[in-house]
């Protein structure tokens, strides 16, 4: 198995689920469409070309760096400055970091890996406004994901480490439902099970489409290296 690591870390990023009228809220975790999204950017494609090869793939993700939510009061006038837009809420994550793996086909990945590399449309983090830090891209592991996701060093800034020099800490994974039922996991290790309208069936403007999956709660024992003596 071939998996495909992404850092996911920037000032802002807002993984939208659900928007409610003026309210536009952000998950605390990436999402897989917003994943596929980005993907499908980096590759070149428009939203109304076919993504059945991306949705073969499986996602999970490792918040190495929960980060907290923020909301934004949003304004906007037309662009000749006459008439105002309807206010909202916008929400966002500020200061988070993740580890976030796909796992499918090799040759798939490795044109995934390379197009992250040298994208054809900019990449963000589930907004226009929410640029990501670079790398974005960490490479492919030949390895199931759950084991890379959990093999993987820690992420989270230097200064969010030591905060947590003293013990271990258990990040929290997302993992889609059957990458956990495929690993036979003691019942003891197994997480809660919750239900995410996040399947992309199309990004076309005209009929924008989304499927549910389940997605399965577990955690990684991450800890900061040991300080350099020297």
């Amino acid at each position: 198995m071939t998996v495909l690591l992404l850092r996911l870390a920037g000032p802002l990023q807002s993984w939208g689920v659900k928007s409610r009228f003026t309210v536009r809220a952000t998950e605390l975790a990436p999402t897989k469409s917003g994943i596929i999204g980005m993907l499908a950017a980096a590759v070149g494609r428009r939203r109304t070309d076919p993504i059945e090869d991306l949705l073969s793939l499986r996602f999970g993700v490792r918040k190495d760096q929960p980060g907290r939510v923020i909301r934004d009061f949003h304004t906007a006038r037309t662009l000749d400055g006459k008439e105002s837009m309807p206010l909202s809420n916008r929400y966002y994550l500020a200061d988070a970091v993740f580890l976030a793996g796909i796992e499918g086909d090799r040759a798939l990945l490795e044109g995934l890996d390379e197009a992250l590399r040298h994208p054809f449309f900019p990449l963000y983090l589930g907004r226009r406004s929410c640029p990501p830090t670079h790398p974005v891209s960490l490479g492919l592991r030949e390895a199931g994901l759950l084991d890379a996701l959990r093999a993987e060093p820690w992420l989270a800034a230097q200064w969010f480490q030591r905060k947590h020099r003293d013990k271990p800490f258990d990040a929290e994974m997302l993992l889609d439902q059957e990458v956990v039922q495929e690993a036979a996991l003691p019942a003891r290790e197994r997480g809660a099970v919750r239900g995410s309208r996040d399947v992309p069936a199309s990004f076309d403007p005209r009929r924008r489409d989304y499927g549910f999956r389940q997605v399965e709660r577990l955690t990684a024992r991450v800890s900061a290296p040991e300080p350099d003596p020297h």
